[in-house]
């Protein structure tokens, strides 16, 4: 209901109003481009095929979801905002490895336009690349995919690769530069955005699968997974809100004839600090086994193959590893981006104190053991989201479109532009709103 109030509430001011109906028109043209096929490929045999597809936890399926069915369709903007997260990850890491780039990253408003750069530069890499290993699956298929695919002329071969990867790499630069401009001149978290329009477009075929298995006489699991989908949705945003607060004490000083400090304070430590890019590297690296198999064939019977359908999707043992490394990325991504020793440092050095805890050492080892706490609870209850869909789908037999991830992304992104309308609600001092 916020939700709804806010963007009615925001409705009412012409220059949020514009911004507004600018983010749609962006979010508009992305599903436009999500439905022009890429010259040379067969859409609707493609599409079909992925639909019916038996390897459910392959990369293509995992990406087509994030796509809104772009890459199903083979469009243009079949790679979809993949490549500019991974890249945005992989420049992320790399500020903390390595220490120029950290140095970089500190310049203030200059350093974070080169990291940007850079980050623009890795995305059509990585599309270049992605766009390359989508197009030798299309070929090495045999399904007929392609215009010019296998038995076709050398030359033809080659000019249908050069057009198709050419397609896929320009449509990841255009998605990334209409996020750019929904920062610019919209609301919200341009790419998020764009990430929420496609997964939200999935919705109607969800309700596709579960009203036709209603109708099969599986209604009794259609009503569970209803219910255990609004229970995951309230929980996400429970847990997203949670925080632990440190109470935090500063010392009384005098400057002047003027006291300062004195006051009670906290220090918040978020729940779910990682967000859900441990859900995204634990995907990521557990679809390689079922994305192997499908460049295989997924009718293929060798030993390898055999080995390999035992990373498939709803299989236990890709579920016991799916949560054991979500909980492992996510204290990597902790240690990472939170330093206690520093957190220690900037409280000493502002005579800020935690009651009952010494200065210096003790502090640290204090902030150390919340820290790793609080990250054990966040990255149980990512493991849960993550785990829970493939676990129902697997008992009601049905598999599940939206799943963890899926709800985690639609829920934090409209956490987040809800509260971006709102920051531009009070700089513009709306009446109603601070009533």
């Amino acid at each position: 209901m916020q939700l709804f109030e806010t963007i009615r509430n925001g409705w009412k001011i012409a220059d949020l109003r514009k911004k507004i109906f600018f983010t749609l028109f962006i979010v508009i043209l992305f599903r436009i481009g999500s439905f022009i096929p890429a010259p040379f490929i067969d859409a609707a045999r493609l599409s079909e095929a992925l639909a019916n597809s038996a390897s459910g936890a392959t990369l293509f399926s995992y990406l087509s979801i994030l796509t809104g069915g772009a890459l199903q369709y083979g469009a243009i903007f079949a790679m979809g905002v993949t490549p500019y997260i991974n890249s945005s990850i992989i420049m992320q890491l790399l500020t903390v490895a390595i220490p120029k780039l950290e140095r970089i990253a500190q310049e203030g408003e200059e350093g974070r336009k080169k990291i940007a750069k850079y980050t623009r530069v890795a995305t059509v890499i990585l599309a270049l690349i992605q766009g390359v290993a989508y197009y030798f699956y299309l070929r090495n298929d045999g399904s007929g995919y392609l215009t010019y695919g296998r038995g076709a002329p050398v030359f033809a071969q080659i000019f249908t690769a050069v057009i198709i990867v050419t397609c896929f790499t320009a449509g990841s630069a255009l998605i990334m530069w209409m996020g750019e401009q929904i920062d610019d001149k919209g609301v919200g978290n341009g790419i998020s955005i764009i990430l929420f329009a496609g997964i939200i477009s999935r919705g109607p075929s969800a309700f596709v699968v579960l009203y036709n298995n209603a109708i099969a006489g599986k209604w009794p699991v259609v009503l569970a997974i209803c219910v255990i989908f609004l229970l995951i949705i309230a929980f996400i945003v429970f847990m997203t809100a949670a925080e632990r607060r440190i109470p935090i004490q500063y010392a009384k000083k005098v400057v002047g004839r003027k006291m300062y400090g004195g006051q009670n304070t906290h220090l918040p430590i978020q729940v779910n600090m990682a967000g859900v890019l441990p859900i995204i590297f634990a995907s990521s690296i557990l679809s390689i086994p079922s994305t192997i198999l499908a460049f295989m064939g997924e009718n293929s019977q060798s030993g390898f193959a055999k080995f390999l359908r035992l990373f498939s999707y709803q299989q236990p043992i890709y579920v016991v590893l799916y949560l054991l490394m979500i909980i492992g990325f996510s204290y990597f991504y902790v240690n990472i981006q939170y330093n206690p020793q520093e957190m220690a440092n900037n409280l000493k050095n502002n005579a800020g104190v935690i009651p009952g805890i010494r200065p210096g050492r003790p502090t640290v080892e204090f902030i150390s053991k919340v820290i790793g706490k609080i990250t054990l609870v966040g990255a149980v209850f990512l493991g849960i989201m993550a785990v829970l869909p493939i676990i129902v789908g697997s008992i009601g037999g049905m598999n599940v479109a939206l799943g963890g991830t899926s709800i985690l992304i639609l829920v934090g992104v409209a956490l987040d532009t809800v509260k971006s309308i709102e920051s531009q609600m009070m700089m513009r001092y709306y009446k109603g709103f601070l009533d």
